[in-house]
């Protein structure tokens, strides 16, 4: 499977809009090493991209409740 396949399947699971098909595809994928790779490329960056989203975020007020 190409990265950019790799790459797409990891996407529509992210967005829960995998096919049958493709997630037929990408669990086949996590039997190949390259695949697994670029899974994980994937991931990381969606993650810490959460992450730069969260601390931008302002605190609560603790006064607020």
């Amino acid at each position: 499977m190409s990265t950019a396949d790799s790459n797409y399947l990891i996407q529509q699971l992210l967005r829960s809009q995998l096919t049958r098909t493709e997630l037929d595809e990408f669990l086949a994928g996590l039997h190949d090493e390259d695949d697994v790779r670029v899974y994980s490329e994937v991931l990381e960056a969606f993650f810490i991209e959460l992450l730069k989203q969260h601390k931008q975020q302002p605190e609560p007020d603790p006064q607020a409740d």
